[in-house]
């Protein structure tokens, strides 16, 4: 089967713009051959000057072979700037369509595809490789077009006043051509697709790096504590030096030989008036010379463009990895839960590339209301184990089921409608506080949203805001802390008011006020509901109806908390290590 090329994919996402794109084409070509002609007419201005001299007021079409140079440099001017509209009008729709239809796509995948490819690597992704498309479009590609036509028209121009300089002339240019294919070639491709891996990685290690800024200034750590972070930034200057130094030499040559040509030219002209110069070869001579620097912006335009060409394709294939990625498969005929029951029946799941399972064997069923934690060291598969209860994932081995009926069975608005979820660091939108609640059910009114966040103890974070809900929150409105943050979280969650609550070490970072406040929030939040919690902080989970201990993606133990500690081992020893964790006091030294 025939590879499909760049630009026919670029014009899929072009639609009848695509029209408009081989418009600007024409258009970038016909502008380049009409910025040819002011240079004949200069040739003649010259020749007439030359024939008179020195009688210069017998020169009677100075003034318009002046005047007609303008006028073909200006109609050249304003063909272009129509290249340009019909290039950028077309680029700008297609920009816009690849990422409406990234993220149209992003939205059918698994809710847990984010953590696996990291919110960095999309962004840069989704936003800079479809901003790659749209330079090439609006730019690079109406400049090729018009770069080729140019040598095309300066060919004839070249071999028809003096073929012998003509000649000269064009050696430079198979010299620089040679050079631009060496550095052009199939390497330039890996090499373009090393440096875009270098600036992915960079990028999606700096916004980990962000993000975890507090957990540094907490513990006094350097920066030096983020070595994937480090490394990504050393090994992109490593790259860039390597390739640097790789192409000193022929960027060299290149340089020499497209700035070389009036060298030649005038080494050409010693030559041939080596028995006397005349008027018409000395016109010629001053034509050339002041032609040919057409030919180094035109090879310049060429040779970035065969390498914007590269970076085009390479934004294509990542654009392409992401609209690879296979969604939810979704039910032809879905199914409705008959309860907020959760069951699973021999689960093991493992992430994509992993040589072991994450989770294995795991068979549970909570009933209706009931309410249960998973506890356990780290890594052992709490929230893996969590995730693909809400979907987050799709298990390949097992069945896990919602109210009796397979999660994939379920529609993914009745799925999501049935269950939320409460993060440890639970992130709002730069909008007001309105509208962040209302994520969970836009449709509410603002009488439901006050009683939210009411039920949510957020009634002193309100307070003290100078617009109330309507308060923005992040760029240019004000900041509230994490805890904070989470209060206004639960009241979203409150307001949508799903059956099946998750909470993932939802008060991990929270100080003892709000701490207080939050647990006071989730009392109010949890009546009525099957409730799953995440915690390392064994106290907020002892009152469970049960509590399973996770190791190694198994559950090794499970019972109440009472029931745990007279009977387990593994559950018993860590309430024996937190409860000495809870009571270690830092002594203070007098001197």
């Amino acid at each position: 089967m025939k590879k499909q090329s760049d630009i026919s994919k670029l014009f899929e996402y072009a639609g009848n713009f695509k029209y408009l794109t081989i418009l600007s084409w024409v258009l970038s070509a016909a502008s380049a051959l009409v910025a040819l002609l002011p240079f004949v007419y200069i040739w003649k201005f010259i020749k007439e000057v030359l024939e008179v001299a020195p009688n210069f007021n017998q020169a009677i079409n100075l003034v318009h072979n002046g005047w007609m140079a303008v006028l073909f440099a200006a109609l050249s001017m304003v063909i272009y700037i129509g290249a340009l509209m019909s290039s950028h009008i077309a680029a700008f729709r297609v920009q816009s369509n690849i990422r409406s239809q990234a993220m149209g796509h992003i939205t059918t995948l698994p809710l847990g595809f984010m953590d696996g490819i990291g919110s960095g690597k999309i962004r840069k992704i989704i936003n800079e490789s479809s901003a790659a498309t749209e330079s090439f479009l609006a730019h690079q590609l109406p400049d090729t077009f018009g770069a080729v036509a140019t040598p095309l028209g300066l060919l004839f121009l070249l071999l028809y006043f003096d073929w012998r300089l003509g000649l000269l002339s064009l050696i430079p240019i198979v010299l620089s051509f040679v050079i631009m294919g060496l550095m052009a070639g199939p390497s330039m491709k890996g090499r373009m697709e090393e440096y875009q891996n270098a600036l992915d990685q960079m990028s999606n290690e700096a916004v980990e790096y962000v993000r975890g800024i507090p957990v540094v200034k907490t513990f006094g750590q350097s920066v030096f504590s983020f070595k994937r972070f480090k490394a990504s930034i050393e090994n992109y200057e490593k790259w860039v030096l390597s390739y640097t130094k790789e192409l000193r030499l022929p960027m060299l040559c290149y340089t020499t030989a497209i700035n070389g040509v009036f060298a030649v030219l005038i080494g050409g002209a010693l030559f041939f008036t080596s028995c006397g110069v005349t008027n018409e070869f000395l016109l010629n001579l001053l034509f050339y010379i002041i032609i040919t620097p057409i030919i180094t912006v035109t090879l310049n335009k060429i040779m970035y463009a065969s390498e914007n060409k590269m970076v085009v394709a390479d934004a294509l294939q990542r654009i392409e990895s992401v609209m690879d990625l296979q969604p939810l498969i979704e039910a032809k005929i879905p199914k409705h839960p008959k309860n907020n029951s959760i069951s699973l029946r021999d689960v093991s799941f493992r992430y994509k590339d992993s040589k072991r399972n994450v989770l294995d064997g795991i068979n549970l069923n909570i009933a209706s209301g009931e309410v249960v934690a998973f506890v356990g060291p780290s890594g052992g598969g709490k929230t893996t184990l969590a995730s693909i209860i809400a979907r987050f994932w799709d298990v390949k081995e097992g069945e896990v089921c919602v109210g009796g009926v397979n999660v994939k069975e379920i529609g993914k608005k009745d799925l999501m409608d049935a269950v939320s979820f409460v993060f440890q660091d639970s992130r709002l939108l730069k909008a007001s506080i309105l509208d962040n609640v209302l994520m969970g059910r836009p449709d509410a009114t603002r009488e439901a949203v006050l009683k939210a966040l009411h039920a949510a103890q957020c009634d002193d974070i309100i307070e003290k805001l100078p617009n109330g809900i309507d308060t923005v929150i992040g760029a240019k409105g004000v900041y509230l802390s994490g805890g904070e943050q989470q209060r206004i979280s639960i009241a979203r969650v409150m307001l949508k008011n799903a059956p099946i609550l998750i909470l993932d070490e939802a008060t991990a970072f929270a100080d003892p006020d709000n701490e207080a406040k939050v647990q006071k929030a989730f009392s109010e939040l949890s009546k009525g509901k099957t409730v799953i919690m995440i915690a390392h902080r064994l106290s907020t989970v002892t009152n469970a109806h049960r509590i399973f201990v996770l190791k190694d993606g198994k559950i090794c133990e499970s019972g109440s908390h009472d029931e745990l500690m007279n009977d387990s081992v593994l559950y018993a020893q860590m309430w024996q290590e937190y409860n000495r964790a809870a009571q270690w006091k830092v002594g203070v030294i007098n001197d």
